[in-house]
């Protein structure tokens, strides 16, 4: 009988595998089980995230794009495929939106929660332990500071946008916003 860890274990086997058959011969087959698989999961992730659904679309698309060039450099020591395909159609998101006049980066807090990611986030019973914590902190937050949080990193709302919805001062949102990231690394054992 198989365990979550272990199936775990094996998906992420599975996944390399295939990512391995398309960086050396640029097997489409492999390619087109990773798209089937992922493509969908994808598309889902960035609707969640508050993105229309042709530029869900555009963004898997060109995700997966970048998995077909760059294959080569996928390392599943470092990371599972999930891990970093999520990674990457994230990156695209923010990038496009970093394009828009009115994106205020906050490098700083997005970075903090990245490091606070497990390697193979979404694979493995860790990863799950590792999300619910973090939502657990986000939670306990003053509910002010758990919406801002909730907002500009999972939403990626600018500081602007948020000020605007919210009808606060932007001044108020980007203090907050650090509080509240202070707040976060102190109760997940991270340096506040």
């Amino acid at each position: 009988m198989s365990t979550p860890a272990s199936q775990a274990n094996a998906d992420a086997q599975y996944w390399a595998e295939q990512m391995a058959a398309v960086a050396l011969r640029r097997d489409m087959d492999c390619f087109m089980r990773i798209y089937d698989h992922f493509a969908p999961r994808l598309q889902r992730y960035l609707l969640g995230m508050g993105v229309s659904a042709a530029r869900a679309e555009e963004l898997v698309q060109e995700a997966l794009l970048r998995l077909w060039r760059r294959a080569e450099s996928f390392d599943p020591a470092r990371a599972g495929l999930a891990t970093w395909l999520f990674r990457v159609a994230r990156n695209l998101y923010i990038d496009s939106l970093r394009g828009e006049p009115h994106w205020l980066p906050m490098q700083e807090g997005l970075d903090w929660l990245d490091e606070q990611a497990p390697a193979d986030a979404g694979s493995s019973a860790e990863a799950f332990a590792d999300h619910a914590g973090l939502k657990r902190a986000i939670d306990s937050l003053p509910p002010v500071q758990a919406r801002l949080i909730r907002m500009s990193y999972f939403e990626a709302k600018s500081h602007s946008e948020i000020a605007h919805e919210l009808g606060m001062p932007l001044g108020s949102v980007k203090s907050s916003l650090r509080r509240a990231f202070a707040k976060l690394q102190a109760g997940l054992g991270g340096v506040p």
